[in-house]
């Protein structure tokens, strides 16, 4: 099954994120993401689920030196690296903590982005629920997630292309469809939602949407939990090596603002 294109281990986590960053798409939308967050300077932002601090640097910019960015993740690990990356940033604090109940006092933040943090977690509506606690009133969310369920690799086979984005949805991803179900979570947490803008990134290079995908490594769990034969991952990749490409998924940035009761 193996080809000399793709990916055969899974890449470092935080070098995955840095690198997704660093492409096209990665920069347009954390852009839009940027854009849409509507920053002022001396604000307080929270980066929740903010990994090994990618974009914590950004945020700080934006805030000016009067401002204060507060990134938050459950990964020891990740708030190390991010506290190393942002030692340099008075105005940037970092600490260990769950989205579902953020260390946070409550209307204590002006503006909080998620980005690609609720696809993982445990309960998407509560850790919404959290976010509008610590938002003060006027203030703003802003998240962006994927909907898996729209991932579409073109290949002669549709069939083994459906059984990929199958068990993508149904395996792979805890909250693979969060995407497309935002404007509602964010509704039933108490959101007004006056902003949904989708995305659609179709790759036509295989090695490229590779790295973001993950194609090769995917298809081998795929393989491992009976969804598809190693027979049929093997043709399925073959032709994703030799043939024409094409792959799309869309990508949805949602700006939520809390209702007060």
């Amino acid at each position: 099954m193996t080809s000399s294109m793709f990916e055969t281990s899974t890449p470092d986590a935080f070098g995955y994120l840095d690198r997704v960053a660093a492409t096209d798409l990665g920069r347009s939308y954390k852009k839009q993401m940027l854009d849409e967050l509507a920053v002022r300077p001396g604000e307080t932002v929270a980066d929740l689920g903010c990994g090994p601090g990618t974009d914590l640097g950004t945020l700080a910019e934006a805030v000016t030196a009067t401002g204060e960015v507060i990134g938050v993740d459950h990964d020891p690990a990740a708030v190390d690296v991010a506290g190393d990356r942002t030692a340099g940033r008075s105005n940037v604090t970092v600490r260990v903590g769950d989205i579902h109940e953020l260390p946070l006092p409550d209307r204590s933040v002006d503006r909080a982005r998620t980005d690609r943090v609720l696809q993982h977690v445990a309960d998407p509506v509560r850790a919404l629920r959290e976010v509008r606690r610590v938002l003060r009133p006027g203030g703003r969310l802003v998240m962006a997630e994927p909907d898996w369920g729209t991932l579409t690799v073109d290949h002669p086979d549709s069939g083994l292309s459906r059984a990929y984005t199958r068990y993508v949805t149904d395996e792979a991803v805890r909250n693979a469809r969060v995407g497309s179900q935002l404007a509602r979570l964010a509704t039933d947490a108490g959101f007004a939602v006056p902003g949904v803008i989708p995305l659609t990134p179709v790759f036509r290079d295989a090695r490229a949407a590779d790295r973001i995908l993950g194609l090769e490594r995917t298809m081998r769990r795929a393989v491992d939990a009976g969804c598809v034969t190693g027979e049929a991952a093997r043709r399925w990749l073959d032709h994703l090596t030799d043939g024409p490409f094409l792959a799309a998924v869309t990508f949805y940035i949602v700006v939520a603002e809390p209702q007060d009761a």
